[in-house]
């Protein structure tokens, strides 16, 4: 297929890579928003087995499947969302901030994330020259090398999760984003933002296949390029 062909390094390897680096950082997500909700007094998510780094109950047949593969199309960087953590207001002791506290550890978990595996990968330059070749060319150094695919995923650990982070603050349904504006709305005017959920879907695949989405993230591509050099 001509697409798989442009993806870097092109090989279906890193795809698979790229693919399992971005279940196990959604898991992170998801683990993060259900912890976080458990912390404040809603218990639902726990009960529901959604505070663990098991990628399985958190898939969402749309952002887990359909939306990363639909990127492969577009060449657009690997990123989605999982299946929500289900909140009962109810149990929380101040819902409208609880719900901001709740959205905002998900996109942190994954910056602390993408933190430590680019803390791993400054020890590995330091301590190899071959992982010192890969952080400043941007590629596997050394043909069967013992350390190459412990590099390619600590390399995509770090750029796929401070992705998420960034895309998950955009303030549009289903994405964090939108939950922590509502929380910071005046009621009526977050109750007019709410409205607009059931359009969320059609309005980021608008932003997609637009390219609008790649311009909103363009600063994303200067903090890679940052990271790259360091």
């Amino acid at each position: 297929m001509e697409f798989l062909r442009n993806i870097d390094p092109g090989t279906i390897g890193t795809i698979a890579i790229q693919f399992a680096v971005l279940l196990f950082s959604l898991s992170i997500h998801e683990a993060s928003h259900a912890w976080m909700a458990d912390r404040l007094g809603d218990y639902t998510a726990r009960y529901l087995g959604r505070v663990t780094l098991n990628p399985i109950p958190h898939i969402d047949p749309i952002g887990t499947i359909l939306f990363p593969l639909l990127q492969f199309f577009v060449h657009f960087p690997l990123i989605g969302w999982a299946k929500p953590v289900p909140i009962n207001s109810a149990h929380l002791r101040d819902p409208r901030r609880d719900q901001i506290y709740i959205s905002i550890a998900g996109p942190g978990a994954n910056l602390l994330a993408s933190g430590i595996a680019f803390s791993l990968l400054l020890i590995l330059k330091i301590t190899s020259t071959q992982a010192r070749r890969f952080i400043e060319l941007g590629l596997i150094p050394g043909n069967g090398s013992v350390l190459a695919p412990v590099l390619m995923i600590l390399y995509y650990a770090m750029i796929i999760n401070l992705l998420l982070a960034v895309f998950n603050i955009i303030p549009i349904p289903p994405l964090d984003g939108h939950w922590i504006l509502y929380g910071l709305l005046p009621a009526n005017a977050a109750a007019a933002f709410q409205r607009m959920g059931s359009y969320g879907f059609i309005i980021l695949y608008a932003l997609m296949f637009t390219g609008a989405l790649r311009f909103i993230l363009i600063p994303m591509g200067l903090v890679v390029g940052l990271l790259r050099a360091l």
